[in-house]
């Protein structure tokens, strides 16, 4: 992968079944909840929880929404990720690889590809497709791809992107690439963040900074908005609300994807669908900026139940917002970050 400088690029994202059936969700789900950091209970607890609660009943219904979004290349996620790294490789001079935290391509075979023929990677920067920072993504990411290059080759510098919520590039990215939709009426914009439990916050934070305890979290700057998974959403969404001249009082943030019964971030998507219709919101437009490339959790949860929830409590039209997928300000925002110096 590497070029005659020894220099390489990795993408990585979070990844998805091989194919929508209930063996290869099984196996996805196992590898997923798994780690440490996703379901961040002591091993015994985390396996009696994945193979005695989860994996018996949850691997059908999982597979009927992936079914429900399939297409012809695969998992749009993995597709869609695809496409990324082909039309980002012709405008930058430096190999590109792309791996998922789960599943294939895996990050050990994108590696493992950095030093098979051709001049051995000695410099990677990795590039986790998460705008925000959360343990369950964006470190469990880093961690992963730094085990992977201490087995695999350790010699290997690693210089990471870091979380870009705030980068100018990426909102310019985010607001043209949803200009089109918002150019149309709509009453009313809800911004559907991925959910975390709120335990994940304070573990990232032990100070006790987070915005679980300050209100003021996203507007004062501090060290803890490095770690602040709620800080950055807030200040990620003050920041398109601005370039994008939406209204105030024309928008909302919700939190999506809950599972289990710990206290999580909210208020909650589904909640917030059925109330902004019961509360007279006719014409919603809804945008996932969490995800950089629609995947289960826009297309299904978002784009089907959650348009299913908002029609039903009384509302009349539901547009989702594609996720930044291959738009060419996405693809040029990628490409400024990797002409940075590194």
């Amino acid at each position: 992968m590497a070029d005659s400088s020894g220099r390489a690029i990795l993408l990585v994202n979070l990844g998805s079944p091989d194919e929508p059936t209930v063996p290869a969700v099984r196996r996805y789900l196992r590898q997923f909840l798994m780690d440490g950091r996703v379901l961040d209970v002591p091993w015994p607890l985390r396996k009696f929880i994945v193979e005695a609660l989860i994996l018996p009943r949850r691997p059908q219904k999982t597979a009927a929404a992936y079914q429900s979004i399939w297409t012809p290349e695969g998992s749009p996620l993995v597709a869609i990720s695809r496409r990324v790294r082909d039309k980002l490789a012709q405008q930058i001079g430096v190999p590109l690889g792309l791996g998922m935290s789960y599943g294939e391509p895996s990050i050990r075979s994108a590696l493992e590809d950095s030093q098979n023929g051709g001049e051995p990677t000695r410099e990677l920067l990795l590039i986790p497709m998460y705008p925000h920072y959360a343990m369950s993504t964006y470190e469990t990411t880093v961690v992963a791809v730094r085990e992977a290059i201490r087995r695999w080759a350790p010699k290997m510098q690693l210089t990471v992107l870091p979380p870009f919520y705030d980068d100018s590039a990426y909102i310019t990215a985010l607001t043209e690439s949803a200009s089109e939709w918002l150019k149309r009426p709509y009453d009313h914009l809800l911004f559907s963040y991925h959910g975390l439990p709120e335990r994940h916050l304070r573990k990232t934070d032990p100070t006790g900074n987070h915005c679980l305890s300050r209100t003021d979290c996203c507007r004062v700057p501090s060290a803890a908005q490095s770690t602040c998974y709620r800080a950055q959403v807030l200040r990620a969404t003050e920041a398109f609300v601005r370039q994008a001249g939406v209204p105030e009082g024309k928008y909302s943030i919700a939190f999506q994807s809950r599972l289990g019964r710990d206290r999580w971030l909210g208020p909650d998507t589904e909640h917030e669908l059925v109330g902004l219709a019961q509360n007279g919101v006719r014409n919603l437009a809804v945008i996932c900026p969490s995800f950089v490339a629609d995947c289960l959790e826009t297309l299904e949860e978002i784009g089907l139940d959650g348009r299913d929830a908002f029609l039903a409590a009384g509302g009349r039209e539901f547009h989702l917002i594609p996720c930044l997928n291959d738009h060419p300000a996405w693809i040029a925002a990628l490409a400024g970050w990797c002409r940075r110096p590194w």
